[in-house]
């Protein structure tokens, strides 16, 4: 991984941008940090899976050289939205195409927002190649582990973590990450609790997807906004920290912290806690990933302490939260198993979404299928054996989906 000290500045040089999952809310909101510094960036490739209308908008705006969708079907929709404005992007599809542009000479940084495992091989294929990687995609950490981090270092590319936990967390620590095992005792992740934290949890099994996607924070996709209400989401962020900072899993903690101003913290071996704040606004990780060593406007509002009437926090009720245990589960067990939890929670978070599993099911859900699937031995070793094993998790959920949802 290159450090601060290790890279040198751009200097006049536009820094040539890749989007993965650029219609996203990640996706959209890295576009609107890039719109406040028009001489410092250029869009090379934007991506989408199948919001072709909302990339056509966004292709019009910045004319990249490449736009890639998920299937042909998509891309001849694509063309035809184009076509009329005289558009010089060259339209692309399928999984090889997103591999292609992430990995391009052309491109110097990759901006990795798919959702899910569909983004791991792009976001090797971006490592692999040396890019400057900003990682939104936590499921590159938590399905890849080692197995990532090995393309990083091989590849020679730049980490820079996106979430804003993670974020928050890279921001406190030394810049050389060789220092970083003699500064952290432990790291601390907060979650706001998601819109259900003082909810009943027996009336959980009531939660339609509306109130699951309406979090009191933040705005993001359906499906990581279903994974805050679970704390799924956390869980997988306790995963993706103790790869990137390379910590024992004890090592990783959370607490709720509802109104989501401190973004994580490092307790550091003499006692001190090192802290990052902010307002919620995922602008402010994205543009530091984006300027790194730097910083440059984000766009967020500053935050007013005159006008905060308390920080509190509180502990993970196990109860309300049965799913951010499973992180912890998941990481004693056999390398692969955070594929596995990855993968059932996918399934399970889609069920809920189409009305097919009731909210309280989905921890069911991740929990047996991560306990009854048996993890080959050296099943994290390679991306093929990786992906089985996703695929594998994927039917077993399914499967049990089948029998027992709603």
């Amino acid at each position: 991984m290159t450090t601060a000290a290790q890279e040198s500045s751009a200097g006049a040089a536009r820094q040539r941008l890749c989007i993965l999952g650029s219609t996203g809310s990640i996706g959209c909101s890295t576009l609107d940090v890039l719109s406040r510094h028009p001489g410092r960036y250029q869009v090379h490739a934007l991506t989408a899976h199948s919001r072709v209308v909302e990339l056509a908008e966004q292709c019009l705006q910045w004319r990249p050289a490449v736009a890639v969708v998920g299937s042909a079907e998509d891309a001849d929709r694509l063309v035809r939205l184009l076509r009329p404005a005289h558009c010089p992007t060259e339209v692309m599809h399928g999984p090889k195409a997103l591999e292609q542009v992430a990995s391009a000479a052309e491109v110097d940084s990759v901006m990795a927002a798919i959702v899910g495992a569909a983004g791991l091989p792009a976001c090797l294929a971006a490592a692999r190649a040396g890019k400057r990687l900003l990682l939104a995609n936590k499921e590159a950490l938590v399905v890849g582990g080692q197995y990532f981090l090995d393309a990083v270092q091989q590849g020679g590319a730049t980490l820079l973590p996106i979430d804003s936990e993670h974020s928050a967390i890279f921001q406190c620590l030394p810049p050389d990450p060789l220092d970083w095992a003699g500064c952290i005792d432990h790291i601390v992740l907060t979650a706001s609790g998601g819109p259900f934290r003082q909810r009943d949890p027996d009336s959980l099994r009531d939660v339609t997807p509306e109130q699951a996607c309406a979090h009191p924070n933040w705005v993001m996709g359906r499906k990581i906004s279903v994974d805050s209400a679970t704390m799924m989401n956390k869980a997988l962020e306790v995963i993706e920290a103790r790869w990137l900072f390379n910590l024992r899993p004890r090592d990783v903690r959370v607490l709720i912290h509802p109104q989501s101003i401190i973004h994580s913290m490092v307790v550091c071996r003499d006692a001190s806690v090192l802290a990052q704040l902010g307002t919620p606004d995922m602008r402010v990780p994205i543009a530091y990933g984006l300027s790194w060593p730097q910083r440059i406007e984000s766009g967020a509002a500053q935050l007013n302490f005159l006008k905060l009437s308390s920080l509190t926090f509180e502990e993970a009720d196990s109860r309300r939260f049965p799913c951010l245990p499973l992180a912890w589960q998941a990481l004693e067990a056999r390398g692969g198993s955070t594929a596995v939890l990855n993968a059932a929670n996918e399934v399970a978070v889609e069920a809920f979404l189409d009305r097919r599993l009731r909210f309280d099911q989905i921890h069911r859900i991740n929990a047996e299928v991560l306990s009854a699937l048996v993890v080959p031995e050296g099943a994290d070793r390679s991306l093929d054996d990786l992906l089985a094993l996703d695929g594998l998790a994927r039917r077993m959920a399914a499967e049990r989906i089948a029998c027992g949802g709603i």
